[in-house]
């Protein structure tokens, strides 16, 4: 199963915010962050990187799909 969070329209520090709430939540389901500034996407990942999880960036047109793996994926 795949959490959404989606940060879209939303300005530094609240996409961070929002991913440390979802990573905080726990559980063992990968994340998927919805992201449309290059800014907020280094920033994210930044913070999950700190964290120590596995990540991978795929950008579709303007939008930026930062997935998280979670526990077993």
């Amino acid at each position: 199963m795949v959490k959404e969070v989606d940060v879209r329209g939303l300005s530094c520090p609240f996409p961070v915010i929002k991913v440390k709430k979802a990573l905080d939540e726990g559980g063992k389901e990968s994340i998927l962050v919805i992201i449309d500034t290059e800014v907020s996407v280094e920033n994210v990942s930044r913070l999950v990187r700190s964290r120590g999880h596995d990540f991978k960036v795929e950008k579709n047109e303007d939008i930026y799909h930062l997935l998280i793996k979670g526990e077993g994926s």
